[in-house]
């Protein structure tokens, strides 16, 4: 008699990914995803490039006057480019059901909204924070601006992509989302704007700054931590009523 090859091994089509590996996959998709789609990638870095150049054009290109309202004019223009950016954050597996797969998996939904918040940071708020730079030396910044700036950038930044998480959890099917959008989330925008320009002109004017940067890092903290719960919850309400 022959021997009988071994039955291969099958796992079931609905076996769950270990929680590890679903939230890498869902940050490495939505990342190929944003390289895929360069319009949508490149829409937020070219509003903000533009709108810091234009506005010594516009205002004043004195030294003077730039190196003071720099802080204000990179923070105000990195503020609306995440809020041009967050209304495809969930509208895209929405639109092809992914977002339906993703309320019906065994994990977290939490970690899952953790992991799809971070790869729109990744992709939309690390390149402004690493062209800050060279948009700061523009407008006349010193170096110890200069690296509060950015570093301000680091910490502000992800928390205007979780808190604008929120408002495009809440508007997600809704015509005309955009405006709505903008008056939910800006308000919340308020305080981490306040702190990331203050943090700046407190440097320059010599005063210290390690309160600011606490607050910040507080912040960050915060909208780790609390966003993606209210994301979650938005996100089964938008889906069921949809």
């Amino acid at each position: 008699m022959t021997a009988m090859a071994p039955r291969p091994r099958f796992i079931a089509a609905d076996t769950p990914l270990p929680l590890g590996r679903a939230m890498v996959a869902i940050f490495a998709r939505d990342v190929r995803a944003g390289l895929r789609q360069r319009q949508d990638l490149l829409n937020p870095v070219v509003f903000f490039v533009m709108v810091v150049a234009l506005f010594p054009l516009g205002v004043s290109p004195e030294s003077g006057f730039l190196r003071q309202a720099g802080p204000g004019i990179l923070w105000v223009a990195a503020l609306l480019s995440t809020l041009l950016s967050l209304d495809h954050l969930f509208r895209h597996d929405h639109d092809q059901g992914v977002l339906d797969q993703m309320l019906l998996q065994p994990q977290p939904l939490y970690l899952l909204v953790l992991a799809k918040v971070s790869a729109h940071w990744m992709l939309t708020g690390l390149p402004l924070v690493l062209i800050s730079p060279l948009l700061g030396l523009m407008l006349q910044l010193e170096g110890n601006s200069l690296w509060a700036l950015c570093l301000t950038l680091l910490l502000g930044t992800p928390v205007l992509s979780f808190i604008g998480a929120i408002g495009a959890a809440l508007t997600l099917g809704l015509r005309s989302a955009g405006v709505l959008l903008s008056l939910l989330v800006i308000p919340l925008y308020i305080p981490v704007l306040i702190f990331g320009t203050g943090t700046v002109m407190s440097l320059s004017e010599g005063l210290p700054v390690s309160g600011h940067f606490a607050l910040l890092g507080a912040m960050l903290v915060l909208a780790v931590l609390l966003a993606p719960l209210a994301v979650a919850g938005a996100l089964r309400i938008s889906v069921s009523n949809g």
